[in-house]
């Protein structure tokens, strides 16, 4: 196997990786073995080369000849020591940690573990070529993502979306492209994103991913990518290129889709995952970061070293006190930002991320480094501020003052109040008006809290209306998999239903849900295909399908469904006094301008009244300034949100707030098209807010400054 008349010569420690340069390629890899072998591949001619310059914990070679597309690995020789944390293995082909594009499949099976299954503590003697991924040489970069749209996090609306389900059926993107990065670029997916009024594209991971051992035998896969193992590649499963035959294509392709959405005015946002690997637990396959260090990208119990500290519930944790774990993390997140033309990133279980020693700490080496970089610091940075198995694992509020955070509160709370659970106003109210209680008293703004009702992890909007219980019997776990707190509500029947009262009812609480979360202070996310009425008919836990259960269903549109999302969107675009870049009466809740339906302002013992569901919400014009085009103050308009999420109609009576105001209403949850019913009503006069439902009224401002 191994080919001495192939020169390998001196090469440079820096960057990590395979990078072309001078006639050839300089192939550096961090890696605390005895040896390491670089192998390269012609089809299934392996040739190994022995990598004898080691530098700082970095083995590293240049090969002439070698250019882009040239496939290849690494094989590591050391002790296999699982009692010391050691996995060493020259039996198993490696993948380049950093390597930018990447060929091939996981085909699961003995040969893939880096232990003999009879006996964990020995090596296993199995070749594992033939069966996991190699890393493509990729070239410099002929082009750009172009400029970026640059949005404040204020003016910032989130969509959350799966590359491929996205377009998989899309019958404006052709057939060739559906799924891909280049189908997400075309002109009719774009058109749906600029029409629907959202500014920021965020994309379940589209890192290199591999799916768990158990997912093939029941003929599914893991769709939703969350078991990253190449954090600069991105996943070629999603590329029209490696489709159509051109593997290590998808960089260049998915450069040209994030400039499609720019020149588009959309940002781009990738979910990563960089608290565990798809290797998992002391069971799982040997394909990378295990067989190149073991006890260096993982985090070991020190007491037992054979098993991994696991705060993830995938069975390993990325240990991010190691130098070259965050170097690794850093580099990647430069590449996707400097390369290939991203503008931020959400962090999936990010609280992992900072537990140098076990701990969350706001202090840790990693939030550190971050604040410091000069690129990724003026990034969008989204944290999912919890993990698992630690107890401190909810740390939501506690993130630096750089970050957002997806808000769990935010969506809890929106989802009881809705369903009419008791003794909610006041938490309905903290969470509308920016969740001040988590960041207000640690200096952050309103949009330091990311709101969302629903994500890629549990029920779609119109499954949340639609079921009580989670349906997940189709992933094969027998419905034990996904969570049971689902908060949900299925208005009287569970599932599919022809009843006519009952899909009403269903649509009111769509609707009001939407109207409650684009126009609460903070940044609001919308989950890819709510705006639709998307069902994964009552799986909350989806991962695993790559089918129609999962796929935007662009045949069944409910059209006007969409055209209220883009209404709301709208209204939140063009009024500045909901999207809020400051607290407006420090931490309290109640120093806000809250009314009872009676049009007085409410009192503690009011908002502790157990039954209380009604509230109406002022927001005063004049606190939100906006610049006009010649770059002068121009006032905004004055709104009241009358919320009604009882099961019976509530007269409000119209606050005195301003002389003379008139009112008008934009927008009525209950019967959009109705909103004319409520006339133009004054101080003084009653309005009726028909159940579960949100009627908005403008009062419009005369555009002067005070």
């Amino acid at each position: 196997m191994s080919a001495p008349d192939r020169a390998v010569l001196p090469g440079a420690i820096a960057p990590l990786g395979a990078t072309v340069r001078d006639g050839g390629t300089n192939f550096a890899v961090a890696s605390r073995a005895d040896a390491i072998e670089l192998c390269l591949f012609d089809g299934t001619d392996e040739q190994r080369h022995a990598l004898t310059e080691y530098d700082a914990g970095v083995w590293h070679g240049f090969v002439p000849g070698a250019g882009p597309g040239q496939a290849y690995g690494y094989r590591a020789h050391g002790p296999y020591d699982p009692a010391r944390g050691l996995r060493y293995n020259p039996a198993k082909l490696l993948l380049d940690p950093y390597a930018r594009a990447v060929r091939g499949e996981v085909r699961f099976g003995p040969e893939v573990l880096g232990h003999d299954p009879d006996d964990p503590d020995r090596p296993s003697r199995l070749d594992s070529a033939a069966h996991v991924p190699r890393g493509l040489v990729v070239g410099p970069s002929a082009t750009t993502a172009g400029p970026a749209p640059r949005y404040t996090y204020a003016d910032t609306v989130i969509y959350e979306v799966h590359v491929k389900g996205f377009t998989a059926t899309h019958p404006g993107v052709p057939p060739e492209l559906r799924g891909t990065y280049a189908g997400l670029g075309h002109d009719a997916a774009v058109a749906h994103l600029v029409g629907l009024g959202v500014t920021t594209v965020e994309l379940l991971p589209v890192h290199h991913h591999v799916s768990e051992a158990f997912l093939p035998g029941r003929g599914l896969t893991n769709y939703w990518g969350y078991n990253s193992i190449g954090y600069l590649a991105p996943h070629p499963g999603y590329s029209a290129e490696v489709r159509a035959g051109r593997p290590g294509g998808e960089v260049a392709e998915f450069r040209e889709m994030v400039a499609a959405l720019h020149r588009a005015g959309l940002e781009v946002v990738l979910d990563v995952v960089f608290n565990h690997t798809g290797e998992g637990g002391p069971e799982g396959p040997t394909l990378c970061h295990r067989g190149l260090d073991n006890a260096g990208y993982y985090r070991l119990d020190p007491a037992e070293p054979r098993r991994y500290l696991d705060t993830t519930g995938c069975g390993n944790s990325l240990n991010t006190a190691d130098p070259f774990t965050l170097q690794l993390i850093m580099d990647s997140l430069r590449y996707w930002l400097g390369v290939l033309g991203v503008d931020g990133f959400r962090f999936d279980l990010a609280p992992t991320l900072a537990r140098d020693d076990g701990g969350f700490d706001r202090l840790a080496a990693f939030f550190d480094l971050v604040s410091q970089d000069p690129v990724v610091s003026r990034a969008k940075l989204i944290a999912e501020p919890w993990d698992v198995g630690r107890p401190d694992s909810y740390d939501l509020g506690r993130f630096p003052p750089l970050w957002r955070e997806w808000n769990g509160r935010y969506r809890d709370s929106v989802r009881d109040f809705w369903r009419s659970h008791d003794g909610l106003l006041g938490e309905f109210a903290t969470r509308f008006a920016g969740s001040a209680d988590l960041y207000g008293g640690r200096g952050r703004r309103p949009t330091a809290s990311v709101n969302f009702v629903t994500a890629h992890d549990g029920f779609t909007l119109a499954d949340l209306v639609a079921y009580d219980g989670k349906h997940n019997e189709a992933n094969g776990d027998g419905n034990r998999d996904g969570g049971d707190d689902n908060r949900s509500w299925n208005c009287g029947w569970e599932g599919p239903t022809d009843d006519p009262e009952v899909l009403a009812l269903r649509g009111r609480q769509q609707r009001a849900l939407l109207t409650t979360l684009l126009l609460s202070f903070g940044v609001p996310m919308l989950l890819g295909g709510d705006e639709l009425g998307r069902t994964q008919r009552g799986n909350n836990n989806a991962y695993c399908h790559d089918d129609e259960l999962t796929w935007f269903d662009w045949a069944h549109v409910d059209e006007e469904l969409l055209a209220f999302t883009r209404r709301l969107i709208t209204l939140r675009r063009t009024h500045p006094v909901f999207r809020r870049r400051r607290f407006l009466s420090g931490v309290d809740w109640r120093n806000l301008r809250w009314y009872t339906p009676a049009g007085t302002i409410v009192t503690g013992a009011e908002w502790a009244d157990p039954g209380a569901r009604s509230v109406a919400i002022y927001l005063d014009g004049r606190d939100a300034p906006d610049r006009d085009a010649a770059g002068g103050l121009q006032l905004d308009d004055d709104f009241l949100v009358l919320v009604n999420a009882w099961s019976e109609p509530v007269r409000f009576t119209v606050p005195d707030l301003r002389p003379d105001q008139a009112w008008q209403a934009e927008i009525d949850t209950f019967a959009p098209a109705e909103v004319e019913v409520h006339g133009k009503p004054a101080a003084g006069d009653a309005v009726t807010v028909r159940p579960r439902s949100v009627v908005v009224l403008r009062g419009p401002s005369d555009g002067s400054t005070t």
